[in-house]
């Protein structure tokens, strides 16, 4: 190697390794601009009312309390009921759960027929779907609540898993309609040849293939329900109130002395599962995305 090679050579490696550390300084200081606040509600939720008062916001606590978290879970005043977050946060789990797994199921079901049994008008119908994905929430509250009156779910946790698994389904539907067209259409040709009727290609072929987008659709719904904050108040009343809802009742608490502590462990709570989800499952949520991305 002559010397200008290894000149060209080590300019070029200086140059990788300056756009390297860019790189990571500029990550460096996104991560401290997200983590912020939650360093923020971490400590504040760990210190007493007096340590509050008198120290930084960025102080870690003087002494460490986790009494905060079991009055915000146990005994926290939601409007007049001073019983905590606890049932609150089990309303959210059994609406919650039933909606992400009926909306992922319908969308799944949907997905397949407008790809693989095509009808005439199977465009049409898929795009009226996809217009839901487009339609603010504002504007379904009226009908939605005249429509829960007349079946009588009013204000029932049942009306409110079908109120998230109806405006679900158009997501669903394009998430998985987009997933299925990658499939080749001879899997289900050679399958209804061999003798295989739509629900056995649905369940034994299209369904396995499928377990990427499906992570996508749950992790997207479970978000999407979890963090409601209009359909809950909207729809519930009383003890089958989201979390959600009673975590605004409990932060914008006009009575009493401010509990800064209680609020934000309150709100952490709140959100724990979903920052979970993402924590854990976010690596999926990209390969799934990207694995309906490249047909073929």
């Amino acid at each position: 190697m002559t010397d200008h090679q290894f000149s060209i050579n080590r300019a070029n490696m200086n140059r990788m390794t300056v756009g390297r550390w860019l790189l990571f300084i500029t990550l460096g200081i996104f991560v401290i601009y997200f983590l912020t606040p939650l360093y923020v509600m971490l400590v504040t939720s760990m210190k007493t009312l007096d340590d509050i008062r008198l120290g930084g916001l960025m102080n870690p606590p003087a002494v460490v309390t986790f009494a905060p978290w079991i009055k915000a879970w146990n005994s926290a005043c939601v409007g007049i009921q001073c019983e905590g977050l606890n049932g609150f946060f089990w309303n959210s789990v059994k609406i919650t759960i039933p909606a992400v797994f009926i909306s992922t199921l319908l969308g799944a079901i949907n997905g397949y027929v407008l790809t693989k049994w095509r009808f005439r008008g199977a465009n049409i119908v898929f795009a009226l779907m996809l217009f839901g994905c487009f339609i603010p929430f504002q504007v379904i509250l009226m009908p939605m609540a005249r429509m829960l009156g007349l079946l009588g779910l009013a204000g029932t946790i049942p009306g409110l898993v079908l109120v998230h698994v109806v405006y679900g389904i158009g997501f669903t539907t394009l998430f998985f309609r987009n997933y299925y067209v990658t499939i080749p259409d001879e899997l289900v040709k050679s399958a209804t040849i061999d003798g295989a009727g739509f629900f056995t290609i649905f369940w034994r072929i299209m369904l396995p293939l499928s377990i990427p987008i499906i992570v996508v659709t749950v992790i997207w719904q479970f978000t999407q329900i979890w963090n409601d904050f209009l359909f809950g108040v909207s729809f519930s009343a009383g003890g089958g109130q989201p979390i959600t809802v009673a975590l605004n009742n409990i932060v914008n608490s006009s009575t009493g002395v401010k509990e800064y502590n209680l609020d934000m462990a309150s709100a952490i709570i709140a959100g724990l599962p979903t920052l979970l989800v993402y924590v854990f499952a976010g690596r999926y949520f990209i390969r799934g995305l990207t694995a309906g991305s490249v047909k073929g």
